[in-house]
């Protein structure tokens, strides 16, 4: 490890990321409503001497950004503030105890965006001006939605590479899912609940168009490497009657080489079959948000970085794909190279024992500085 690294890491102050993790979950900061949280950042950065700039994403949304070093930055570290809704939580705030903090938010992705904090100010602290690399911290609204806060970075920056600290138990993830949103409402007829057979019951029929669709090999949870969950289904409200409509929406996930397109024509072919069974199927499908994989070359420089930096921290370094959909598909499509890293795991992220163990995040604030260190100071 060089001595330039060793004195930022040795700048990595455990008490200040317990404080920033603890303050972050503190504040309520669904999607829509990330002001509050933007605020407490754009205050803790501030203090700490930096010029942070807002990037309007609409009335009273914004991203925060910040740069150090010369020049472009090379390499933009990306957290997103806002969390899913706290839904039926009673608290959402942390809670800490035996080395696991816990509350909405802390994997999916606080623990992420203190780390991140945290490793920008060890960096500024530990080297003077002329050795500072060219690197940016990005901390975007609207993640959790439709990722319109990268989107509007997208829109002025193009960095070369990214970080983006989602959740993966700081395996490193050089590749990453697609993803696709199925939605399907069927129509029926109206009657009056005691008298079904006046009317057309479009709750059935959808049950017989999902049925169908999950018996196709392609939806093989066995042997298919397809990810897909019913997320949705709700039908048309009007008291005691037989609904005369239905809509379902399915998140598919897809592996990095797979084309979304093809499986939406697929889809289609099968559920237009779907009717030679089901009587009297008015049906209509459609794909109101989609994102294509990609896997990073071999030859990334990351893989050097995290190789090295693991056994130092007495971490095992894991490789994985990305299973679920993030900001990193948009900055893949608008031409950077993301790394998917960060402290906490999916299978908690947006559940009620959502939770980031905390020696995780300490470890990621390492990770993220000689990131920076590193690739920041690539010609």
């Amino acid at each position: 490890m060089s001595a330039c690294l060793e004195t930022v890491w040795e700048a990595v102050t455990p008490d200040r990321v317990r404080k920033t993790l603890l303050d972050l979950l503190n504040i309520y900061s669904p999607s829509g409503k990330e002001e509050d949280v933007q605020l407490y950042l754009e205050g803790l950065l501030g203090r700490a001497g930096f010029a942070v700039e807002r990037q309007e994403v609409e009335h009273g949304r914004y991203n925060l950004c910040l740069t150090m070093g010369k020049g472009e930055p090379r390499l933009y570290l990306v957290g997103h503030v806002d969390t899913v809704p706290a839904w039926d939580l009673e608290e959402f705030g942390p809670q800490e105890a035996d080395g696991v903090v816990r509350g909405l938010g802390s994997a999916d992705m606080k623990g992420g965006c203190a780390a991140m904090v945290e490793a920008w100010l060890a960096l500024s602290e530990a080297l003077p001006a002329e050795k500072l690399p060219s690197v940016g911290l990005l901390l975007v609204v609207g993640e959790e939605e439709n990722g319109d806060g990268s989107a509007t970075f997208l829109e002025r920056c193009r960095p070369p590479w990214v970080v983006i600290g989602e959740p993966t138990g700081l395996a490193a993830c050089c590749a990453h899912y697609g993803y696709l949103e199925a939605g399907f409402v069927t129509s029926g007829h109206r009657s009056h609940s005691s008298l079904p057979e006046l009317g057309h019951n479009a709750v059935e029929s959808m049950l017989r168009v999902l049925l169908h669709l999950g018996s196709d090999i392609l939806f093989d949870r066995e042997s298919s490497q397809i990810v897909y969950s019913i997320r949705e289904m709700r039908s048309s409200r009007a008291g005691f009657v037989v609904p005369d409509r239905c809509e379902t929406w399915i998140d598919l996930h897809l592996p990095p080489d797979m084309d979304p397109a093809a499986i939406q024509e697929a889809i289609r072919t099968i559920v237009a079959d779907a009717g030679r069974s089901i009587a009297g199927l008015d049906l209509n499908v459609s794909f109101d948000f989609t994102s294509r994989g990609y896997t990073l070359d071999s030859g990334n420089p990351f893989l050097p970085v995290v190789r090295e930096s693991y056994p130092t921290l007495g971490k095992q370094l894991r490789f994985d794909s990305f299973r679920s959909h993030s900001d990193g598909n948009l900055f893949f499509a608008a031409g950077s190279q993301p790394l998917i890293l960060g402290p906490g795991s999916l299978e908690t992220a947006h559940t009620p024992d959502e939770h980031v163990l905390f020696d995780d995040v300490v470890a990621a604030a390492r990770i993220y500085a000689a990131l920076c260190l590193r690739i920041g100071s690539l010609s």
